[in-house]
């Protein structure tokens, strides 16, 4: 008699992928990463103890030293997601075949698809937390911090008889650097940014076999990803000035291969008190989505193919 062929389990299980993150999740936790809230902890505190200037007009103090305090915070949670989203990744698939958790995995079967978002997801799972606990403490901070440059600026505005109508202007310039709804989107620009690049280190940690090497060509992808608007506009000028099919291929090669992460660059005008509106965070998210789906089904294609 023939044997009946095997029956593949089905893609994308929600629960198979659950018990997956939660699985990679609690291995990252159990590497102690969120150590690195005390670092950022130690970061706010120092921005925060800024002293207020005892005789400067309100003119030129106040609102500045809530934005350095935005500045640092924003600045942590950026280096903090992307180191954490490519170190993470690169180190998981690695751990599971030396632990060979991942033959075990397999053996079930569990569809590698569903393995790779498994793993995806909870290394973003814990990016997300940390990034939500650096918010809390940042919200927090910056909101007390506002209440005293709010009523130090408008005390000194009032000394120094101040029309009505400045002192308003004064208040509504220091509480637009406070705590806001676009402060919030700069936070989750952070983190969409993480989502790139965690997808990008886990493509390259399918087909290398050092971890090293991941993170170093993560991180190249990374700063290249910063150049990639340039790269674009050279492969435009060098058209425009008929210059080798062979340069203007290249640019263009670059600049439709890496994330253009220049696009993510929101902080320096949040930070400054401007708005975000919400069709920009709909773009980020929407440009986040294509990269994260695209990288990984190239990184399950090249998965796939690999014998364990």
């Amino acid at each position: 008699m023939t044997a009946a062929p095997t029956k593949r389990p089905p893609f994308l299980r929600a629960r198979r992928i659950g018990e997956i993150a939660f699985h990679a999740f609690t291995q990252l936790v159990r590497m102690k990463v969120f150590y690195f809230l005390a670092v950022f902890a130690a970061i706010l505190l120092a921005s925060n103890l800024i002293e207020l200037p005892q005789h400067a007009g309100p003119e030129s103090v106040g609102a500045g030293i809530l934005r350095s305090i935005k500045s640092w915070s924003l600045g942590t949670m950026t280096l903090f997601s992307v180191v954490l989203g490519i170190t993470a990744t690169a180190l998981l698939l690695p751990k599971d075949v030396e632990d060979r958790t991942l033959y075990t995995i397999l053996a079930k079967p569990v569809p590698r698809l569903d393995y790779l978002t498994g793993k995806l997801l909870g290394v973003l799972l814990l990016i997300f937390l940390s990034l939500a606990l650096m918010d809390g403490l940042m919200t927090a901070t910056l909101q007390w911090r506002t209440t005293m440059v709010l009523d130090h600026q408008t005390q000194v505005a009032l000394s120094q008889n101040w029309p009505p109508e400045e002192i308003a202007a004064l208040r509504a310039d220091i509480l637009a650097q406070g705590p806001t709804w676009s402060l919030q989107g700069a936070v989750i620009a952070v983190f969409l940014r993480a989502v790139v690049m965690a997808a990008i280190a886990l493509l390259l940690s399918t087909f290398s076999t050092s971890t090293l090497f991941t993170v170093i060509v993560s991180f190249l992808v990374y700063f290249i990803g910063h150049f990639q608007a340039d790269a674009l506009e050279f492969a435009r000028h060098a058209g425009e000035a008929g210059q080798s099919t062979a340069a203007r291929t290249f640019a263009g090669a670059v600049a439709l291969i890496f994330p253009n992460f220049q696009t993510f660059n929101v902080i320096d005008a949040i930070i400054q008190g401007e708005v975000m509106p919400p069709s920009r965070l709909a773009e980020l998210a929407a440009l986040s989505a294509y990269y994260f789906i695209l990288y990984l089904f190239s990184s399950w294609f090249v998965f796939a193919k690999k014998e364990f």
